[in-house]
């Protein structure tokens, strides 16, 4: 079937061609076929191929179209609720990693139906508000079977799946971590790298040292997969150089960086991925996001959808904290948050809007991406197409 979605006020191409006006898109088998002005685009009935089609014209009626969100960092396949944590934490109790084995008890205890009901309901909160790809990680489990069962439900709603056994040490271990490491790098990894394409570790004070975290990534490339870290969340420390010297895709939190992490960043092609929602829930300082673009770094923005640190789905949301708080224009928010995202999890083919990319789009009830953090809290998603299917709307 051909899509052709024209009159579009403003188009977001995140791409070098930048930002369109009056333009049109036009959608056929998924993919994005062509891109321009309105007035010269093709006849959608025209040399479609498919025997039967029916194409479509999707007057945008002056709005914008930006590219499906990239969500590039969620831990969405859980069980419980750590409200009483976050109230806790707005009365002035410090943020601190131990608190994931709580939800690692209810998760243990529930059942796939039960899981995966959830896992479906916060994929179908994200496509409301305009995410069409997901990196969904485990590490609610830390056991073999748990984790297993974690990435197995991951891989039936995203190909982007993380293998995170090393969260945090579960209070089995807690005499014994260098024990777990074991655990993880071998039984753990073994049944859980089937299901995944990256691996992760929560490098940090409180979870583990860079040298637990090396080995458990060098594990996981031998296996076939691919790092991305936790690491800068609670405090400085060796994870970023650590990351980069591993082939990380990705380094997450950097809320803590030193000068040197900086110029290591912008000396790779490891992506560092922000995420203020962690900072908005444990009032923790925001990372200076105008420096770290303004050194070179690679930045991506990502929701941390997960019940304790960061319990927001709304990419929305966090592009308005990172222009507000973090330093950031809107349209770099919006690149970090689309084709960033893309870069994060080393994909080319999502996050922008050009000939030959996935039909991943958003239309906006508002004349511009500008309103996104304009107009912070206002549902501005209009009809959301994943893959050039319609998934998503008001």
């Amino acid at each position: 079937m051909r899509t052709l979605i024209t009159n579009i006020g403003e188009l977001s191409t995140c791409t070098d061609a930048g930002v369109l006006e009056d333009a049109a898109v036009l959608v056929e088998g998924g993919r994005i076929r062509w891109v321009g002005a309105s007035a010269d685009a093709p006849d959608p009935s025209a040399g479609s191929g498919i025997e039967g089609a029916e194409p479509e014209v999707v007057d945008a009626g002056g709005r914008a179209v930006i590219p499906g969100f990239v969500d590039s960092h969620s831990h969405i396949v859980f069980a419980g609720d750590r409200a009483s944590e976050f109230e806790a934490r707005m009365a002035g109790e410090k943020y601190a990693a131990g608190g994931i084995r709580s939800t690692v008890a209810a998760t243990r205890a529930a059942s796939d139906e039960q899981l995966r009901a959830r896992l479906h309901g916060f994929i179908d909160e994200m496509r409301r508000q305009g995410t069409t790809t997901i990196e969904v990680k485990s590490g609610y489990g830390l056991d073999v079977e748990t984790e297993r069962r974690l990435v197995r439900l991951a891989a039936e709603v995203t190909d982007e799946v993380t293998f995170l056994g090393a969260h945090v040490v579960p209070a089995e271990y807690a005499d014994d971590p260098d024990g777990y490491v074991d655990l993880v790098v071998g039984p753990m990894l073994a049944a859980c790298a089937p299901h995944s394409r990256w691996i992760d570790v929560f490098c940090e004070t409180g979870a583990f040292t860079v040298e637990q975290s090396r080995r458990v990534l060098e594990a996981g490339v031998a296996r076939g997969l691919t790092p991305r870290v936790h690491a800068g969340q609670l405090g400085p420390g060796g994870g970023v150089r650590m990351a980069i010297e591993v082939g990380a895709a990705s380094v997450d939190h950097g809320t803590y960086l030193t000068d040197a992490d900086i110029a290591a960043l912008a000396a790779s092609d490891t992506v560092l991925t922000l995420l203020p929602g962690v900072e908005f829930s444990t009032r923790q300082p925001y990372p200076d996001a105008r420096r770290l673009i303004d050194a070179g770094v690679t930045v991506a923005l990502a929701c941390d959808t997960n019940p304790g640190s960061s319990f927001t789905s709304s990419v929305p949301f966090c592009i308005a904290v990172a222009v507000r708080d973090m330093g950031m224009t809107p349209k770099e928010a919006l690149w970090a948050a689309t084709a960033g995202g893309a870069a994060a999890l080393r994909r080319n083919d999502i996050g922008v809007i050009t000939a030959g990319a996935r039909a991943d789009l958003v239309l906006l009830n508002a004349p511009s991406h500008v309103h996104l953090s304009y107009r912070p809290g206002v549902p501005l998603i209009g009809d959301v197409w994943k893959d050039g299917a319609l998934v998503g709307g008001p």
